[in-house]
Parts: C-alpha cells; structure tokens; sequence
C-alpha cells in the first residue's frame, strides 16, 4: 500500500474515533496555552495539569509572571521535568512579552520561536490550536507512530512533519495533531505494545518494521543491562 493509500485510511479511522479532539493540555487564553506547552516537555500533559493551576492562580497573565522570579515559578511547576530551566524561560519570556510585545503572545510561528523555551513544537502547538493556523506539531510520540505506520522515513522530526503535511490534507492538520497523540495513548504505546491488537499497526505496519523495532528495544535493554553490571 501507498503512503497516500495510507494516510487515507488512517485519516478514516482516526476521524472515526476522535471527531473532535479536545486541547488536552488545561487553558484559559493564549498565554496559558503557551506556558502549559512549554512546561510538557518531557512531562506529561496529565503532570503539566496538575501544576498549572496553581502556577496561573499566582499569575495567569504575561504582566503577572513577569513580576515573579524564576524560584517563585519553580515553586509552583518544580514536579515538572527540567523545572529549573522551565522556571527561568518563563520568567525571561514574560518579561520579553511585556517589553517587546505589548504584553500580548506574538501571532506569528517565527516570533513564537523567538521566545525563551519556545521551540518549533511549542510554537506550532500555539499556532494550530489557539489562533488556529494550520500546523502539524511533532513530538517524539506522533514522530513515532508516523515511523511504525510507513508515513515517513524516520530520519528525524523535521522529515517527519514534512511527509506529514504531503499526506494529509492542509485543512485537517491541528486535528491530525491531536487524533495522532490519544491514539498513541489509548492504542499504540512506545512500550509492550502488540502490534497485531493495534487499531492501524495491525495492517499498517510492515513485518520489516516491526522486526526492527523489536530488535532495537532488545539491543537498548541490553546495553542497558551492561551498563548495570559496570
């Protein structure tokens, strides 16, 4: 089967079982959005939930956060990973947002990524899902499954989010986000995942594929397993 072939069936079946994703990551308005985002980095949006109430109950605005020192953010986001650093980025970028832009985000991806802790993911997550910019944001779980189902070579996410936006048609993008996340979530884990249960990898997956996978985990366990005995 085709790339295209494939993404058509895929794009059936995800639209079937998530019709209209929610924003999994709790928001209030674009600023919020933003923070909540650059706080997910290697957390995950059930921890990032978890803390932001009570980091936005402090200062829920850019005017607010920027009165705040990076410890007094950390207090509140410190159960995050790389808190330390997320700490500083968000008292850096509230203070640039009041400076430079008027206290509001910036609606554009390349001023977005201008920002302190603000990469390419983030800003596309912001672009696609608050001012509704079609994107396709990849995160090391949609750069994933995209590999398992044949949609891309792997090489690297930038690759990846460019076979995404060949297959899948501009207007479904922030959706195709969203359904690629809570269908790894509930379907296609990274780990003790059975192919042959899975919804897509069932048909969509090659044996080469799943071989390599297989044999790339073994090959990480055992060198982990020999780091172990050093």
């Amino acid at each position: 089967m085709k790339r295209a072939e494939k993404a058509e069936k895929i794009s059936r079946q995800l639209q079937e079982l998530y019709p209209e994703p929610p924003i999994p990551l709790d928001h209030s308005d674009g600023f919020t959005l933003l923070i909540a985002v650059l706080l997910s980095a290697q957390t995950t949006d059930k921890r990032v939930n978890i803390v932001t109430p009570d980091l936005f109950a402090l200062a829920d605005t850019p005017a607010k956060m920027a009165e705040l020192s990076a410890d007094e953010i950390l207090e509140k986001i410190r159960t995050c990973g790389l808190a330390p650093t997320k700490a500083r980025n968000i008292a850096k970028l509230a203070r640039i947002l009041v400076d430079d832009f008027g206290g509001e985000i910036p609606t554009t991806l390349e001023e977005l990524e201008t920002l302190p802790g603000v990469g390419h993911k983030t800003a596309s997550v912001v672009m696609a899902q608050w001012f509704k910019v079609p994107a396709f944001p990849i995160d090391t779980h949609i750069h994933r499954l995209a590999i398992r189902w044949g949609l891309t070579s792997g090489k690297n996410v930038v690759q990846t989010e460019a076979d995404l936006k060949v297959l899948f048609d501009e207007s479904t993008w922030n959706d195709r986000h969203l359904q690629f996340i809570y269908f790894g979530r509930e379907y296609c884990p990274s780990r003790n995942h059975k192919f042959e249960d899975c919804p897509i990898c069932s048909w969509a997956m090659s044996k080469a594929a799943r071989v390599r996978e297989v044999e790339a985990k073994q090959k990480k366990k055992e060198s982990k397993a020999k780091k172990k005995k050093k």
